[in-house]
This record gives C-alpha cells, structure tokens and sequence, in this order.
C-alpha cells in the first residue's frame, strides 16, 4: 500500500468521488443527493483519508515528548507544516496548524494587536470580512466582541468605528481603505483574499502596498480561497481553512511572516497559537489534501467555473432574481443569487426535497438564516438569497439538475407565501 505522505501525495490525479451525501439512487428511483454547501465544510479529499488513518496508526503519541513514537509523531507534524508552507509560499517556522479557522483569525487578530498597543488600538476591516474577524476587531479595538456585528475601527484615534464599504459587487472601496489604514492609531488592518459567500475576490495587493508604507501589518483571511486559486503573497499573516478544500474539521492553519510582531493573549501555554496542541492526524490529513488539489489546482479551477458561470446565466432567467458578486473576479466555485417575493429558509427546504443541499443566510452564521451581512454591505437583495460551493467531484450533470429543478422551486415557494401573481 502506497502511504499518502506530505511531499509524495500518492495519487493526486486519481482523486476518486467522496462518499456523496444520501448515495446512489435507490430502487424507488429517487435521484441521488446533491450536496452543494461546500463553503467552509467540502467532503474529505480520498487521500486525506489515507493520510488520516495513516496518522492515526504512525502519529497518535504527544510530538512534544522525546520517546521514540513522540519523535515520529513530531516528524509527521513537521512535515505537514513544510508541505503547507510550501503552497502558501511561507517559511516552515511560519506557519502554525491551531483547532480551527474562527481560533487562527482570533488569535491573529488579537495577537498582533496586542503587540503594537503602543501605535494605537484601532483594527481596520472590510465591512464584508467573516463574522470571526468583525467580531475579533471590536474586541481587539476597545468594544465587547457580541454577535452585534460591529467591528474595529477604520477610523481614526484607534476608536472603534465603522468598516470600510463595498460596492454592490462586494469589493472594498479600495481609496477608503487605505487612507483608513494610514490614519494615527492603527494596530492592524484585515482583508479577506476573497469572499465566500459571494465569491469577489478583494484588491489584497493595493491595500498590503499601502499598509507595508505605514508600517501596519496585514492579516489576509484566505479561508474561502486556498485549494481553489493561487495563493497570495501579498500579506503578512495569513489565515487558511482545511475543511474548505477538503481537509478535516477540527484544524486551522495560520501563517505569520518573521517580521511580525505578534503579543502572546490568553493564558500561558507551551503553544499559544494552539493551547494544548493539535491533533497531528489531522494536521497531516490537511496537508496531504493541500498538496492533492494543488496538484491539479488550474485545471479544477477552470472546470468548475465554467460550470458556475452555467449556473450564473440559467439562473438569470429567472423573473425578479439578482445574481450578486463580481461575475469575473471572483472564485471559480461559488454563486449567489437572492429571489424578490421569496423566504430563504422556505426555498432552501424545498430544495432539500427536491434532493439539493444549498445555503442560505449568512456564510459564516448560516444557522441563524439571518440576513447576510455581507449582502447588507453591498446594498443589493439579502431575502431569498441561495448559495452553492460546487465540489471537485460536482458533475456537469448535477449542475444541469440543479438548474432544471430550480426555476420550479422559486415558483411554488412563492406560491406558498401568496405572491406567485406578482
């Protein structure tokens, strides 16, 4: 048995099918699912699941002790940071594996904060960044870290304030941006590489430029990016989600270039990036699976975003829709649009009966199915909104299904609610 390894990833180009959620068609007929929620959450690449139980059987002993199996632990840990170093295009001292994307953008935040209270305390963030960085910025600025949505600031004096806006395709105004990130005061500035909800992908270039001139470092939240388009190198901490592209749950990448002052919070730990340790399985598991869909990253890339743009122009037709997000700029496998006279909640359960797993919401607090602030920032339509994240292994033919049961589903869904009339 050939053993998936970071540096040798077994068979990359024979990625196989992930065990797809509801199977194969069953003897009544029913059409098998399609899962299209792959934001945040794809199903585990094939060779991450050889490398995991690899792990399990080669590196379950603590990697901090120095008997013979927490040595082979540490080399498999230390391999699986060099083999993610190498596609971020980072040192292997640089990059940290921590228990998950919301813990990396945390302690990120509020590490380098901490480290240059003396410039001020202000962080400035993009009124669309994930709930975790909004949240973490407040707190790290001087407000509470509630579930409000406000956000450090991007004023001046260090004092919490407003983010810095979008258009309507979901792009921070980039002027805005970097006088904000040039005022007194300023501790730390966020950009998200590129939105998962909407898929714009953010000027990172310009605003890095601008924030390296006055001296403030960058924290770039690549978690809806990595595994599906070129990495980067235009940030000075970098945070990465394994679940997104199709690494495990329960393990977050985070980044931080030498010349980063970052201040330990929390309590002492022998690891305060990661408090207690990490799983090396799944550290492992992560990096085997970076290294499985870089492999064949362009090729990936340019398939499923021929089938996105598939999904963008049908889904068009459709009477009183708005598709949002950049239609050019943007991530190869992610599409949102929202419906006028529609419940979000109401569509995405007939969908699900219909056999389509889709979101809705808020991409980063989808449980709530609360209007999306990302949507709110861009000032376009945030009811009846639905978003899918195709898969590596999502066939043209789903996605021809998708679109043929779709038009229906809007239509009774608004026939439900007493507005198919209008």
């Amino acid at each position: 048995m050939s053993h998936a390894t970071p540096g040798n990833p077994g068979e990359p180009g024979s990625s196989g099918r992930p065990g797809r959620p509801g199977g194969r068609p069953g003897s009544s007929g029913t059409p098998e699912r399609v899962y299209l929620d792959n934001g945040g959450r794809a199903p585990w690449h094939p060779l991450a699941r050889q490398a995991f139980e690899q792990a399990l059987a080669d590196g379950w002993a603590d990697p901090r002790r120095l008997h013979a199996e927490g040595r082979r632990a540490a080399r498999l840990l230390d391999g699986a940071r060099e083999a993610v170093a190498a596609v971020l295009g980072a040192r292997t001292q640089e990059v940290r594996f921590t228990p998950s994307h919301t813990a990396s953008l945390h302690t990120a935040v509020a590490a380098a904060a901490a480290a240059r209270r003396r410039a001020g305390s202000a962080v400035v963030v993009g009124a669309v960044e994930r709930a975790a960085v909004l949240h973490a910025a407040r707190l790290a600025s001087g407000g509470h870290g509630g579930a409000s949505g406000g956000t450090g600031g991007a004023g001046a004096a260090g004092e919490p304030g407003t983010p810095v806006p979008v258009d309507r395709l979901g792009r921070v105004d980039v002027d805005a941006m970097v006088a904000a990130v040039g005022a007194p005061g300023v501790a730390l500035a966020a950009l998200q590489h590129a939105n998962g909800e909407v898929g714009t992908v953010q000027p990172v270039g310009a605003v890095h430029d601008a924030a390296r001139a006055a001296g403030v470092p960058l924290l770039v939240d690549a978690g809806a990016s990595v595994g599906h388009v070129a990495v980067p190198d235009t940030w000075d901490l970098l945070a990465a989600d394994p679940a997104d592209w199709g690494g495990p749950a329960g393990v977050g990448v985070l980044a931080v270039r030498h010349r980063v002052r970052t201040a330990p919070v929390g309590p002492e730990d022998e690891d305060p990036w990661a408090p207690g340790g990490v799983s090396v399985p799944l550290a492992f598991a992560a990096a085997v699976a970076l290294q499985a869909v870089e492999s064949d990253r362009v090729a990936q890339e340019a398939r499923r975003r021929a089938l996105v743009e598939r999904v963008r122009a049908q889904v068009s037709r459709i009477p009183d829709v708005e598709v949002v997000g950049d239609p050019d700029g943007r991530l190869p496998h992610v599409a949102t649009f929202s419906f006028l006279y529609v419940d979000g909640e109401a569509l995405v359960t007939e969908l699900d009966r219909h056999g389509f797993a889709v979101g809705s919401g808020s991409a980063c607090t989808a449980s709530t199915l609360e209007p999306s602030h990302v949507l709110a920032a861009m000032g376009v339509l945030t009811h009846g909104n639905v978003r899918i994240a195709l898969d590596r292994s999502t066939t043209a033919d789903e996605v021809e299904r998708f679109c043929a049961v779709l038009p229906g589903a809007v239509s009774r869904v608004r026939e439900m609610l007493g507005v198919g009339g209008l």
